[in-house]
């Protein structure tokens, strides 16, 4: 019988610990948009992924899967200006996401930001499209939808299932395998507008440098990782945070920005009663952690637009931005 032409990146995975490696970025590429176009059986699908799990990801194959997904998503025809890919995979478990209160300050302030994202693929956390819907926000059915809201609020969301409904499916298989597979990690860097500066939150810090290589070997201009509250783009304002950077689509560096509040953990929101946003933004809701966790984020992200040089003067504007900010409405309204 003759050998499916995808079982080649299989038997690269599974050779033993002697001779299996990485897949290289052209490998990689391939392979995941095999995927993507249905070319690969189930068996061989679930084969790959838990193989890759098991060997951990490398930044060769991050970039390729990355690439492999591009190749094939389905962009409009008219591609929006974009200066900020924001993704938003992982939902909130302890805190409220603080974080789209950042990525809000950014849209009043003339900064077009795309976001995008996933639900439901763990029970018990609040996910960005479930805030979004709260707020009245249009989760956006296409690409194209998610074009226009940019146009119009300086701000578009759509959800992985839009993006890739293969890629959807494969990471709602979490519960089946018990396990978190690679399409958690590189979903992140998909990007799809192109936008010249990407923010990343991760789990844990040995994906920074997984993360961050893969974003130089795709040479994106500017790709900003760091370990965030419930694995979300959001500084934890109570300890210092290190974020990983490529400049210039291939320089890396790791800067170590300092902890906000004083040591220590913040307790777990028993209610994540998702009202508690508004209330912050309106000036209803009192609460240093919640508005130190918006300027800190807001200030990591600004330093990676290029709106400050320091540390110290991001923050600074972050904080001018958060002051200034219109609290009369909703901060997504046309």
């Amino acid at each position: 019988m003759k050998l499916h032409p995808f079982s080649k990146f299989v038997a690269i995975l599974g050779r033993g610990k002697t001779k299996q490696r990485a897949l290289t970025f052209d490998e990689a590429r391939e392979s995941m948009a095999m995927i993507l176009r249905g070319e690969a059986e189930p068996e061989q699908i679930g084969a790959f992924l838990m193989l890759l799990r098991l060997k951990e990801e490398a930044p060769s194959e991050i970039a390729g899967f990355t690439q492999g997904t591009r190749d094939v998503l389905d962009l409009p025809d008219a591609m929006p200006e974009v200066d900020l890919d924001w993704p938003s995979y992982a939902g909130k478990r302890r805190q409220l996401p603080w974080f789209l209160l950042s990525a809000f300050l950014l849209a009043q302030n003339d900064v077009r930001v795309m976001m995008h994202g996933a639900s439901e693929h763990t029970p018990g956390r609040v996910y960005t499209d479930d805030v979004l819907r709260f707020l009245g926000f249009p989760i956006a059915a296409s690409l194209a939808e998610a074009a226009d809201n940019i146009r119009l609020r300086n701000f578009g969301y759509t959800s992985l299932k839009v993006l890739s409904p293969k890629l959807d499916e494969l990471m709602n298989l979490k519960p089946l395998l018990g396990l978190r597979s690679p399409v958690n990690s590189f979903s992140r860097m998909i990007n799809p507008f192109d936008a010249p500066t990407q923010v990343v939150g991760i789990f844990h810090r040995g994906f920074m440098d997984i993360h961050t290589g893969a974003a130089a070997l795709m040479g994106e201009p500017v790709c900003s990782v760091f370990r965030g509250e419930g694995g979300e783009v959001e500084r934890r304002p109570n300890k210092p945070t290190q974020v990983g950077s490529t400049i210039n689509g291939s320089e890396m560096q790791t800067e170590t920005w300092p902890q906000l509040l004083p040591e220590g953990h913040q307790p777990p929101d028993e209610d994540m009663d998702i009202s508690g946003l508004v209330a912050l933004w309106q000036g209803q809701l009192e609460s240093d952690y919640a508005v130190a966790s918006v300027t800190g984020t807001l200030a990591i992200v600004l330093k990676s637009l290029g709106k400050a040089e320091t540390i110290g003067a991001a923050q600074a504007l972050a904080e001018q931005m958060w002051a200034e900010r219109d609290r009369d409405f909703l901060p997504l309204k046309a």
